[in-house]
């Protein structure tokens, strides 16, 4: 490690919790087992993932993106993996880049592996994240949980979803590992997959296993691969209606709003909030690298 000590915040979106490693010009060197154990939540700070945080122009990923977006969301998963994007994570980052007189409330872009996301800070406290369109596949599979199999579509949202509806959230099992599915080949580099009940007139609830993380208590591209799932099931697909739609998405730890337009666009609200700041010991982190 470069330094002595690293600065560390802790942060969530709906109780999808994260690791803020702020490092503007990409001093550090965070390899996949100094990532893991930040995330591990008894030999480390504890996360579902970790934002590193860097100018896009320090960032050989995002340089090419500089001129839109100053600050580059450099996106790890729990088990140090890089992940493409992450919505909630997204709404976090923002909110550190508020805290840190880095923004003001208003609007603002982040670079992503995803590519560029627009964020809007409202005064409510309420963080909108521009998402980008959803890609869907005829390429779906087959999820099978405890003896019960559902046929799950294909929605990518800068990352890979698997969305299932089912009857009950229970259904969905303990989802400690990946649920099985069929056929592989359609996600080589794995899946987040999504269970989903309904819950009223676009009105749904959602459990995830996240690739990477195992079940989390929130997951903002989920939200909105659930979101379009339900409305192109439901007859609403904006594109067709000319009408924008909009779901309400139940996570277990806390509600997204998810609006997509007849432009493909979708925007995804929510809550974030920082709720911790120290440092990490990098003497600590050494024992790690060996």
């Amino acid at each position: 490690m470069s330094t002595s000590q690293i600065t560390f915040l802790k942060g969530h979106g709906t109780e999808n919790d994260f690791v803020i490693v702020p490092d503007p010009d990409n001093a550090l060197d965070l390899p996949v087992p100094v990532v893991a154990r930040i995330c591990d939540r008894r030999a480390g700070i504890g996360g579902d993932g970790l934002l590193h945080v860097v100018r896009s122009a320090a960032h050989p990923e995002a340089r090419d993106m500089a001129e839109q977006a100053e600050w580059f969301m450099d996106y790890r998963n729990a088990d140090g993996s890089v992940a493409e994007m992450c919505g909630n994570g997204v709404r976090v980052f923002a909110r550190f880049l508020q805290r840190a007189g880095c923004v003001a409330e208003g609007d603002l872009a982040v670079a992503t592996r995803g590519g560029v996301k627009r964020v809007h800070i409202a005064e409510d406290g309420d963080i909108t994240v521009s998402m980008g369109r959803a890609v869907l596949s005829g390429s779906g599979v087959t999820v099978t949980v405890d003896g019960r199999s559902w046929e799950a579509r294909n929605v990518g949202m800068g990352n890979p979803h698997a969305v299932a509806f089912v009857e009950d959230l229970a259904h969905a099992g303990k989802l400690h590992s990946v649920p099985p599915f069929s056929p592989r080949s359609v996600y080589p580099d794995g899946v987040n997959i999504e269970f989903v009940a309904d819950r009223g007139p676009r009105h749904v609830a959602m459990r995830v296993h996240e690739r990477g993380s195992g079940e989390t208590r929130s997951c903002g591209t989920g939200a909105c691969a659930v979101a379009v799932a339900a409305a192109r099931r439901d007859g609403v697909d904006p594109a067709k209606t000319g009408v924008p739609v909009t779901y309400t998405v139940d996570l277990p730890g806390g509600t997204l709003v998810i609006t997509e337009y007849p432009d493909g666009g979708i925007d995804m609200t929510g809550p974030a909030v920082i709720v911790a700041e120290g440092v990490l010991d990098t003497a600590w982190l050494e024992t790690v690298i060996g």
